[in-house]
């Protein structure tokens, strides 16, 4: 089963037991999918005209990293309005953002430790030879690939900047 037939099935169940969060979240977020399903379609029909129809839905359908990295997007949304409504004290709004940030990582595969990150991190670095903070994009560029969608962009530049700069 992939991503996208879990959240839907997940989509339907909480339908049926009324849990009105998690149907409003999953909606959301089916919604992204579609969307960017739609997009996707728009793309191939411009590079390849002659498709049937089912050829064309099945190189629109996401793959399951394109969902991951569609979910991790709907959590960022989250997190910059979590930090907005705390500025404006609305602590009902912040709970609400903070638990559909909660039902979205159920969909995300798992993060991976501080310890397995800086490892990772160290590993790459000795590969490619870098030695300070110029070789940053080069870091990052060789690191995210392995570890995307199992940690947040900003704790890995957090790692690398730390390891780079001893």
């Amino acid at each position: 089963m992939n991503l996208k037939e879990k959240i839907k099935i997940d989509l339907d169940k909480s339908l049926k037991t009324g849990e009105k969060l998690t149907l409003s979240t999953l909606r959301l977020l089916f919604s992204a999918i579609g969307n960017k399903e739609i997009e996707k379609r728009t793309k191939t029909v411009k590079k390849e005209k002659d498709l049937s129809e089912k050829e064309l839905i099945k190189k629109s359908q996401l793959e399951d990293s394109e969902i991951i990295q569609l979910i991790l997007s709907e959590i960022k949304k989250r997190k910059e309005a979590i930090s907005l409504y705390q500025q404006g004290n609305r602590k009902d709004l912040v709970d609400k953002e903070e638990k559909e940030t909660e039902i979205l990582k159920k969909y995300l595969p798992e993060q991976i430790s501080d310890e397995e990150l800086k490892k990772i991190t160290k590993d790459t670095i000795e590969k490619i030879g870098a030695s300070s903070l110029k070789d940053m994009g080069r870091v990052m560029k060789e690191l995210m690939p392995k570890i995307k969608g199992r940690v947040e962009g900003s704790k890995v530049s957090q790692v690398v900047k730390e390891l780079l700069s001893k």
